[in-house]
This record gives C-alpha cells, sequence and structure tokens, in this order.
C-alpha cells in the first residue's frame, strides 16, 4: 500500500523482491526475531502519515519503538515532517505523546527496577560481536570495538542527516526558517515527500551503523527498491544494486569482499539520492 501511494516503483520490481528474500523469509519464518514485528508496525505508521493521520501515525511510531529501538532511525525524518505539516506547538505535542506512550508502556517496570529498566531498554552503548557483523568485516577487530571509530560513524551520520535536511528536505518547505513559524497551518504533504525522507533517514542511519546483524536487514529491506527508484540510476543498475545487496546479506559468515560490496552499494545509493534530489530541487 505505501507504494501504491506513488505508483513509483514497477510491479515487475515487488515480483522480484519476494523471489529474491531468502534471508528476509528466514527472519520472519524461522528466526522469530521481533524486527519484522517492529517494521510491521512502522509500515503501518508510514500508511497513518500519508493518510494525514498525523497524531494516530506517531502513536503507532512509538509502539513500534516499544518494539525494537532501530525505528528510532527513522526519527530525524519524521521530525522533519512533522514540522512540515503541523508546526512546532503540535509537534511538540506529538513528540509528548510519543514519549507518555513509553512511560505507560514501561511503567510496571519502572515501579519495580526504574534504573535497570532504562540502563537495558534504551542501552544504546552496548558493545556488538565481532564475528556477527555483516558491515564491518574488513577492519580490524580492534579497531571495530574503539570507541572512537563509534564516535565517528555517529558524527558522519549526523552530518549526513544535517546535509540532506538543509539541502534536500527542507528547502522545498520553506527551508529550515519555515519549520519554526509561529502561525503554521496544517498541510498535507507529497507522499513521495513523506517516503522518501523517512527511509532515507532510515537509510543513513543503516549505512552508519556500528555493526549489521543479520537479523538487521529486515530493518530496510523493504525500502530499498522504492530508494532505488527514487534516484536516476539506470534500470539495470538498480537491479545490480539491489541483487548485490541480497548476496551480502546471504554469505555466512561475513567475508571481506561482502562488507565491501555491502558499502559500495550503500554508498552509491546515498549519492544515487542525493544527485537526484538535487536535480529535482533545480527543476
Amino acid at each position: 500500500q505505501v507504494y501504491r501511494s506513488t505508483l513509483k516503483v514497477p510491479p515487475f520490481v515487488l515480483a522480484v523482491m519476494s523471489l529474491i528474500a531468502y534471508r528476509v523469509h528466514s527472519i520472519f519464518m524461522l528466526r522469530l526475531f521481533n524486527d519484522p514485528i517492529a517494521m510491521l508496525m512502522l509500515y503501518m505508521a508510514v500508511l497513518l502519515f500519508l493518510s494525514d493521520h498525523w497524531t494516530l501515525g506517531c502513536c503507532m511510531f512509538s509502539l513500534a519503538v516499544s518494539v525494537k529501538m532501530n525505528i528510532l532511525l527513522f526519527a530525524p525524518g519524521l521530525f522533519i515532517l512533522l514540522m512540515q505539516a503541523l508546526g512546532p506547538f503540535r509537534t511538540f505535542v506529538n513528540i509528548s505523546l510519543c514519549g507518555t506512550i513509553q512511560v505507560a508502556l514501561g511503567t510496571p517496570f519502572l515501579l519495580e527496577d526504574p534504573v535497570a529498566y532504562v540502563a537495558g531498554a534504551f542501552n544504546l552503548g552496548r558493545q556488538f560481536f565481532f564475528k556477527w557483523t555483516v558491515n564491518w568485516r574488513f577492519l580490524p577487530e580492534e579497531v571495530f570495538l574503539d570507541r572512537r571509530f563509534h564516535i565517528t560513524l555517529l558524527l558522519l551520520q549526523l552530518t549526513l542527516l544535517a546535509a540532506f535536511a538543509f539541502y534536500h528536505w527542507m528547502p522545498s518547505h520553506g527551508g529550515f526558517g519555515g519549520l519554526f513559524k509561529t502561525s503554521f497551518p496544517s498541510k498535507q504533504l507529497d507522499a513521495d515527500h513523506i517516503i522518501t525522507v523517512l527511509f532515507t533517514s532510515n537509510l543513513i542511519g543503516m549505512v552508519c551503523a556500528r555493526s549489521l546483524h543479520y537479523q538487521f536487514y529486515i530493518w530496510y529491506y523493504h525500502t530499498i527498491p522504492y530508494l532505488l527508484w527514487s534516484t536516476h540510476l539506470p534500470t539495470v543498475c538498480r537491479l545490480v544494486i539491489l541483487l548485490v545487496i541480497e548476496y551480502c546479506w546471504n554469505i555466512y559468515p561475513s567475508t571481506i569482499v561482502s562488507s565491501s560490496l555491502l558499502h559500495v552499494c550503500h554508498v552509491i545509493l546515498l549519492l544515487g539520492l542525493w544527485f537526484a534530489q538535487r536535480k529535482s530541487k533545480q527543476a
């Protein structure tokens, strides 16, 4: 339904997605990870945003976060969209609602042991095992575990988010200053703008992740075709990137080659999105 809202991606691509999704099928049916549940709720939130139901969408978004914190990778893009659609005050109300839902869901645990709950449920600094990494196999393990490397990735993520926000997501809707107008009428945003901003925000988080484990593939698998068809790359190149990404996620254990190829695909996709949106802005 998200894809049908813009009709940007040809139907045959969806058939290709269904046929090649070996790792995704495994995550859903065999491993019973909670990642697919979180992503299902996220896509339900996206549908609500597309229908201009921002408050209900934020409620569903917060419920998705309660299942898996990777949903927060969409949050920077969502903040921009809320400001553009609703203005500062209603954005603050919706963000407060999201926080209230988190507190309500965590109340039984907060009453029992608040310190342990907050430290465990929102542990942003936990260390990943090098043996499971899909994206950084070509690095020495000591670099992979180094906090300075993690900080560098965080700074890169913030830089990319800021660049896309200031040069692509905001200029077409009044720029940075336009986000903070005191009298801001609620308005319907373009469906393609909503989807592209959310999916690109998540992709940037994936590109800069400290580590990607195999179940994390579901975090962006269903968004990749939409992002590829948001670029001006030739169709053959789009399909090759889609297949190479699938190949990289199906190599176990990951290798230097598979990790390197994954980063190459990510960089090409990000550059394709950057220049595609730049041309659209100039047009």
